[in-house]
C-alpha cells in the first residue's frame, strides 16, 4: 500500500495519518477507501518513510517539498501537492481537447484536481514540475505551444497512441490515419524521434479483424514511421478485466474477441519479423505474458530510464530520482549511471512498471468516443462534461466546474 503523507513526522512517533487505498471489488472495480488510523514511524530517511498499523506495513514517498501553500487566481491561499513529474493524461487527452486551457493552467501555476475515487478536490501546483508526459491520439493541437514549454525550460515527452481503426469505426473522434500520421511526423521532427513514443493500443479482435490483419495494419503504420520513432509499445485489449470496458463494448455493434495466449505469442513472434526492418525497441504495456523470446520487454511508459537518457542535464529531475552521474575516470572513459532508489508507482495497476508521476486528467472527459474507453464511463457523459468545459475554459478544473 503506498500514499503520500503530508507532513513528515518525527521518528518513532504516534502520527494520526488519513490512509486512502484502493481495495478491488467483486466486480473488479476500484473502491476508494480513507481511514484515520494511527501509524507508527519504523524508519525515515531521505526519500521514503516506513509505518505501519495493525494491518500491514506500507512507505510512503517523500520528496524534498511535497507540498506548499498556493495563491489562487482568486486571491485566497490554498495546500497543493508539488509533483516533479507530471502525467497529463492517462485519464483523458489533454493534448487534443485541452492543450490552449492546459497552457493557461501552467501559466496560472496550477490545476484543480478531482480524486476519482472519493471524488474529493485537490490542487496541484506546478511550482516543482520537471518533466511532462503527454498521452494522446491527436496532438496536434500542442504543436503551437512547444515553444512555450521550451522556453520555459520544461522537459517533456510523448507517449502517441496511433491505431488503425478507421475501416472498423470505434474511434469516432479520433482523425483518419493518414492525418494523425502527418501530425506524428512532424512532432517527430520538431522535438526528436527519441521523445514521441508509438503506441498501437489497444491491440482488439473482433469477428471482422484476426491477428493478421492487425499485423497488416501494424506493418502499414510502422513502415510509414519509420526513422521519427525508436519505440513501439502495445497492450492486448482487456475487455472482461474491466467492467467499464464491457459495459461500453456490450453497447456497441461490434463482436469483440479476447486473445488467448497462442495469439499473443504468434502476434509477437510475427511482429518480431517486422521489426527486422524498423529495429524498433518493442516493449508491452502493462502485460503479464513474458515475451522476450521475441526481443519484446515489459515497458515503463513514464520511465526513469528514458528519462535519464533524454535529460541528465536536469540536476533537480536527477536529483529526484535518486540518480547519481558519474564522471569519467581513467578507467572509464564514458560517464556512468548509478541509480539509488526504485521509483515505481506502487499505486498503479498490477504489471504497470511505470515510475511515480500525478496525473492532472480525470475521467469522463475525452470526446474521442473510443467503443473501448476505460476512462469513461459512458460516452455521453464525456460530451456532456466537454460541453460544460467549452462553457468555461477558464476553469481551475478540466471539468469545466467552477
Amino acid at each position: 500500500m503506498t500514499g503520500w503523507c503530508s507532513e513528515s513526522p518525527a521518528f518513532g512517533k504516534l502520527q494520526n495519518v488519513t490512509k486512502h487505498a484502493k481495495k478491488k471489488t467483486e466486480d473488479g472495480e476500484f473502491q476508494g477507501i480513507t481511514r484515520l488510523t494511527t501509524l507508527k514511524i519504523l524508519n525515515k530517511n531521505k526519500n521514503t518513510i516506513s509505518i505501519n498499523d495493525t494491518e500491514t506495513e506500507f512507505t510512503f514517498a517523500l520528496t524534498d517539498k511535497m507540498k506548499s501553500t498556493i495563491t489562487l487566481t482568486s486571491g485566497s491561499q490554498t495546500e497543493a501537492q508539488t509533483p516533479f513529474i507530471i502525467s497529463a493524461s492517462r485519464a483523458t487527452d489533454i493534448p487534443a481537447f485541452y492543450a490552449d486551457w492546459f497552457i493557461e493552467r501552467l501559466k496560472q501555476g496550477y490545476v484543480k484536481w478531482k480524486n476519482p475515487f472519493n471524488g474529493v478536490p485537490l490542487y496541484v501546483s506546478f511550482e516543482q514540475a520537471r518533466l511532462i508526459v503527454f498521452w494522446s491520439k491527436n496532438p496536434k493541437p500542442m504543436l503551437q505551444h512547444l515553444d512555450y514549454l521550451d522556453e520555459r525550460n520544461i522537459n517533456y515527452y510523448f507517449q502517441y497512441t496511433l491505431n488503425d481503426y478507421d475501416n472498423e469505426g470505434i474511434e469516432k473522434g479520433v482523425p483518419k490515419l493518414a492525418a494523425r500520421i502527418d501530425t506524428f511526423q512532424q512532432l517527430a521532427t520538431r522535438i526528436g524521434k527519441e521523445k514521441v513514443i508509438w503506441r498501437f493500443d489497444p491491440l482488439i479482435l473482433t469477428d471482422t479483424v484476426g491477428v493478421d490483419e492487425l499485423l497488416r495494419k501494424v506493418e502499414n503504420t510502422g513502415n510509414q514511421l519509420k526513422g521519427y520513432t525508436d519505440k513501439l509499445v502495445f497492450s492486448f485489449a482487456d475487455i472482461r478485466q474491466y467492467k467499464k470496458v464491457q459495459t461500453n463494448l456490450d453497447k456497441s455493434t461490434t463482436n469483440y474477441r479476447e486473445f488467448d495466449e497462442v495469439q499473443m505469442h504468434t502476434f509477437a513472434s510475427e511482429l518480431q519479423k517486422l521489426n527486422q526492418k524498423w529495429n524498433y525497441e518493442i516493449g508491452t504495456c502493462a502485460e503479464p505474458i513474458p515475451l522476450e523470446q521475441y526481443g519484446i520487454v515489459h515497458n515503463k511508459c513514464i520511465d526513469d530510464d528514458l528519462i535519464i537518457r533524454l535529460f541528465p542535464h536536469d540536476k533537480q529531475l536527477m536529483d529526484f530520482l535518486g540518480v547519481k552521474i558519474l564522471p569519467p575516470d581513467i578507467f572509464n572513459p564514458d560517464p556512468s549511471i548509478e541509480k539509488t532508489r526504485n521509483n515505481r508507482d506502487k499505486g498503479q495497476r498490477m504489471f504497470c512498471e511505470c515510475i511515480v508521476s500525478k496525473d492532472i486528467g480525470e475521467y469522463n472527459t475525452c470526446p474521442h468516443q473510443c467503443e473501448y474507453c476505460y476512462a469513461n464511463t459512458n460516452p455521453k457523459a464525456a460530451l456532456a462534461n466537454w460541453k460544460r468545459f467549452k462553457g468555461n475554459m477558464n476553469s481551475e478544473s478540466i471539468s469545466g466546474e467552477i
